[in-house]
């Protein structure tokens, strides 16, 4: 049994021999039984876990693939499946029309022509257009149509292609380097669309986990990047800086031991849904005490506020720096389309690779970029054009309130964009709903339409399905919308502004004589 014994022992061996060998052979096997060695040697129980990780990684790769087949599944005829896809009815990707808003659709006005102060319709009627954007009447300007003619010849109609690729022009680094001087920012970025601007630019820089704390009044393409975006959102009574501070406050005792996230703050500079502006410096004194980055949306308030219509930073002597983000508009008062953002130059840069609207949708045409520089000089070395435009306002602004007695103006002074809602004793003396203010404002519309002046109301906000209940409980003050314009003379603008408040008279007062009486909504 010895003998047996040893020869086992030799035989063993040699094929060990043999195999360490033939190991050798391979080339790094040095490399490895060095490690092997000093690892064993400086700490054995890793040595132990690495190879049952390593034999744990070749049981996994031996392993038969998974199995998508489950054997409990209903088997379903040919029959039965054709019966299922019959009785299969999709939701429809737009909620069927009200009776109310069919009637609406039913008597739209249909401009015929270029949309200036005063347009033609497709009836043959020539009306004053209060309800356009065009501030400063920049449309009918000579030189920005020969420029924009101009600039058409040359580069055609559009890129054709996504920024970055080959649809970046010249003209789009222009306009960018003069909003960003403009703006008095490092750099500035262009995008196509203007809504989907700050619905891009917010889920670009706050993911899922970050926290947002935004203003209950935020318009709906901030909300649609609250809703992207994925975030963890906070909401402040609409601009209620004690509400804020209070928001700012249990954010940062919540986040205190967790692991450090983004935190943001999100507001307008002048709101679109109720014309009013944002306190800008208390906001700016909150962000820098509680850490917050700010992005400030001035879609409504760039080329409006500020004595070169540099917006709300200007209007309140804010340093555009203290801001991180400056979103805006490049239509509208602009006379052109796109919007931008602005900021530190690392700002600008992150967006052009992962922006969604930016990447993957066509550069801004052109014509529009030129047209938007070429305002953009004009603001900035006529401001005449602005201080027109406000005395305007405040025409428009004496015929309606508070000489009505039954509408009040929500909008900022400077706003030419004048939001009229009816007045509280109004509303509570006549029970009426939101459903029938918005009845009773068309009406007002109606009614001046019928007497020469066009304008329209705010139209209802939809909400967001990850909508908070307490987000949903903030409701849309259904308003009239009447925007000033300079194409009109001061005498015109109070001629239109008592068709108005006639109108709103007439319309109120035929409603006493018919005493209708609204219930009350539950």
């Amino acid at each position: 049994m010895t003998m047996e014994l040893q020869e086992a022992q030799k035989l063993v061996l040699s094929y060990m021999n043999e195999a360490a060998d033939q190991f050798q052979k391979v080339p790094g096997s040095a490399m490895l039984i060095r490690y092997v060695r000093s690892s064993y040697q400086n700490d054995p129980v890793r040595s132990a876990i690495e190879l049952i990780l390593v034999v744990f990684f070749v049981r996994y790769l031996l392993a038969p693939s998974y199995s998508t087949h489950r054997q409990n599944f209903v088997t379903l005829s040919e029959e039965e499946i054709d019966d299922l896809v019959d009785e299969w009815t999709p939701e429809p990707l737009v909620a069927p029309l009200t009776a109310f808003e069919e009637s609406v659709q039913e008597k739209l006005p249909v401009i015929v022509g270029m949309s200036g102060p005063k347009s033609k319709l497709a009836n043959g009627r020539t009306v004053t257009n209060l309800a356009s954007y065009n501030y400063y009447n920049l449309v009918a300007n000579e030189h920005i149509k020969e420029k924009a003619i101009e600039t058409l010849r040359t580069y055609g109609v559009g890129p054709c292609g996504p920024p970055q690729f080959y649809g970046t022009q010249d003209v789009h680094m222009k306009t960018e380097a003069d909003v960003a001087s403009h703006l008095g920012t490092e750099a500035c970025i262009v995008y196509a669309q203007s809504f989907s601007t700050i619905s891009s630019v917010i889920p670009a820089f706050s993911k899922r986990g970050d926290i947002i704390v935004a203003d209950k009044a935020c318009n709906y393409a901030i909300r649609k990047g609250l809703q992207i975006c994925r975030s963890t959102i906070r909401w402040y009574e609409h601009n209620d800086m004690e509400d804020l501070e209070r928001v700012l406050q249990r954010v940062v005792k919540e986040q205190a031991r967790k692991p450090l996230t983004r935190r943001f703050i999100v507001t307008e500079g002048l709101f679109e849904t109720v014309g009013d502006c944002v306190d800008l410096p208390k906001v700016v004194e909150l962000r820098l005490r509680y850490k917050f980055r700010l992005i400030l949306d001035e879609t409504w308030s760039f080329g409006v506020l500020g004595r070169t219509g540099r917006g709300v930073t200007e209007a309140q002597n804010v340093d555009s720096s203290s801001v991180d983000m400056i979103v805006g508009s490049l239509s509208g008062p602009l006379c052109a389309g796109g919007g931008f953002c602005a900021g530190s130059t690392d700002i600008v840069e992150h967006q052009r690779i992962s922006a969604a609207a930016y990447t993957f949708s066509a550069a801004l045409p052109a014509m529009m970029a030129t047209t938007a520089s070429e305002a953009l000089s004009m603001l900035q070395t006529m401001p005449e054009i602005l201080a027109g435009c406000r005395e305007n306002i405040k025409a428009m602004r004496a015929q309606l309130d508070p000489r009505s007695d039954w509408i009040t103006v929500t909008s900022a002074v400077d706003n030419p964009m004048v939001l009229c809602v009816l007045k509280p004793d109004v509303v509570n003396t006549r029970r009426l709903s939101m459903n029938d203010q918005e009845r009773v404002l068309q009406e007002c519309v109606d009614e001046c339409l019928a007497n020469g002046v066009l304008i329209t109301r705010l139209k209802a906000m939809p909400v967001a399905p990850s909508s908070t209940a307490k987000e949903q409980g903030w409701q849309l003050q259904p308003a009239l919308k009447v925007c000033v314009t300079t194409g009109l003379t001061k005498k015109e603008t109070e001629k239109a502004g008592v068709v108005i408040r006639h109108a709103v008279t007439k319309v109120m007062t035929r409603k006493a004589n018919s005493k209708l009486v609204v219930p009350p909504t539950a």
